[in-house]
């Protein structure tokens, strides 16, 4: 049985307390990861300033190399894991065996993470504007016009509640370690590997120990590091986001409602854009925050709706080994129960329609677990409830609304991809500010460009601009 220490600043720490993970669809024991509580969490939180202090010894560019020697010890080493090593297929089964995720989604997370790592520099040029990454370690510095420009930090360590869901997330705290920030993480219940794997691999590639911090415990260890950490970020539900509305030390991530759109110059060859919106609404099995949960348009929604189910609607479940397995499972099954009795209050409300209904069940019960298989549902009307929801399965409503009120109806959307030439309607979105990523032309809303911020600039939260004035004495 592999057993998971926590980490406290670089030093396993063997719990009294541990928790079972489990195969989730037979049961048999991965792991054992030990348990802390907040107390733990708060205790060690005095030596947080370490954590930066010894980052700063590294020259910046030094780091960077080492983050990408990281990256390739993440990718296609072994490192050590608690009492054992682990090798990448060690970690690709552990992490779909207690995730529900297929294998195949499970390696191309993993080139995700490693891929933000290996492109450390470029990504950090993006993130700062080209700004020489010693200002950020020294505080202050010329940024080459003569102008001396300051960052404070506002925090020597980067908190993280990290979830359970979705592997590729953790592509937006990497950078922190090239900023000579610290880690300090708690991992999520089921998805304990990617955050454990990279920080054996940062301190393989020579990065200090005492730069990392990692607590498994319940809830009262992430209410702890949301209120104790100064900067730190969550992942969870709109009812989370919403919480954190508002404060400056929390970066949300939440639901991301992201959407395509199709102007209406564009509509009446919404064929040709068919592939896009089914990779939009299917990769990844339809778990992240950029996959597309809705695509509107004045017109032919209705035929839309009908080719995207006659595609997606027939898909079934597969072993997680098979390369060709679309689906993730609900390792919790009353998550998938419950997921399904809202959609179908969703399908009461008049004018919205099951697109999928005679294509076969939608929830696969299974003793150990559940599955949800894709849906497309019509709505014709962008006041329809099932318009602004989302689901963590392929799901997606294809909703009409004239394109004159599109912007006005679309609500919060992370990503949207606008197919249109109308320089007008783009311009307005480009205004919007109900959008955060705005793709113009057929681009999914899956792909990113990861030279640009994801959801909200780490650089940004991470330190404040303010004046800095050095008199010659």
């Amino acid at each position: 049985m592999l057993n998971v220490p926590a980490i406290r600043w670089g030093k396993p720490y063997q719990s009294l307390d541990q928790q079972e993970v489990v195969h989730f669809d037979n049961g048999t024991p991965i792991a054992k990861i030990s348990q802390v509580n907040g107390g733990m969490l708060q205790l060690d939180m005095k030596h947080a300033a370490r954590a930066r202090k010894v980052l700063r010894e590294i020259p910046s560019s030094e780091l960077i190399a080492r983050c990408k020697q990281a990256a390739e010890l993440f990718e296609k080493g072994e490192v050590a894991l608690g009492d054992q090593v682990q090798t990448v297929d060690d970690f690709i089964h552990q992490q779909s065996a207690s995730t529900g995720l297929p294998e195949h989604m499970c390696r191309a997370n993993m080139k995700k993470n490693s891929f933000v790592l290996s492109h450390m520099d470029e990504i950090l040029a993006a993130l700062t504007r080209g700004l020489d990454l010693e200002i950020y370690r020294r505080g202050y510095g010329d940024e080459g016009r003569g102008v001396t420009v300051s960052y404070q930090v506002q925090s020597p360590v980067l908190g993280a509640v990290l979830p359970n869901n979705s592997p590729g997330v953790h592509t937006l705290w990497l950078p922190a370690v090239a900023l000579q920030i610290g880690l300090l993480l708690k991992p999520g219940s089921q998805e304990p590997w990617t955050p454990y794997r990279m920080v054996s691999a940062f301190m393989a590639a020579g990065i200090p120990g005492e730069a990392f911090a990692l607590y498994p415990g319940g809830h009262d260890v992430g209410q702890t590091l949301l209120s104790k950490c100064s900067r730190s970020m969550v992942f969870g539900s709109a009812q989370t986001v919403e919480q954190y509305a508002g404060n400056p030390r929390v970066q949300a991530h939440g639901p991301g409602f992201s959407k395509i759109l199709l102007g209406d110059d564009i509509v009446d060859r919404w064929e040709d854009y068919l592939e896009l919106m089914i990779e939009s609404i299917f990769s990844n099995s339809g778990r992240s925050c950029i996959n597309c949960s809705g695509v509107w348009a004045s017109r032919h929604t209705e035929k839309i709706a009908a080719a995207l189910a006659e595609r997606l609607g027939k898909i079934d479940v597969l072993p997680p080994q098979d390369p060709n397995s679309g689906l993730a499972a609900f390792t919790n099954p009353q998550m998938a129960t419950g997921t399904w009795a809202l959609v179908q209050k969703d399908l009461d409300e008049a004018g919205v329609k099951d697109m999928t209904d005679g294509m076969g069940d939608r929830l696969v019960e299974k003793p150990r677990c559940a599955y949800l298989r894709p849906m497309i549902v019509h709505a014709d009307s962008p006041d329809r409830a099932v318009a602004s929801k989302e689901y963590m399965f392929p799901f997606a409503s294809i909703v009409q609304c004239p394109q004159k009120e599109m912007l006005r109806k679309i609500g919060p959307t992370l990503v949207c991809t606008v197919l249109s030439k109308d320089a007008e309607f783009i311009d307005a979105l480009t205004e919007s500010s109900a959008v955060d990523r705005l793709n113009v032309g057929p681009i999914p809303t899956n792909r990113l460009n990861w030279l640009q911020p994801h959801e909200g600039n780490l650089v940004d939260f991470l330190f404040r601009s303010r004046a800095y004035q050095l008199a010659d004495f």
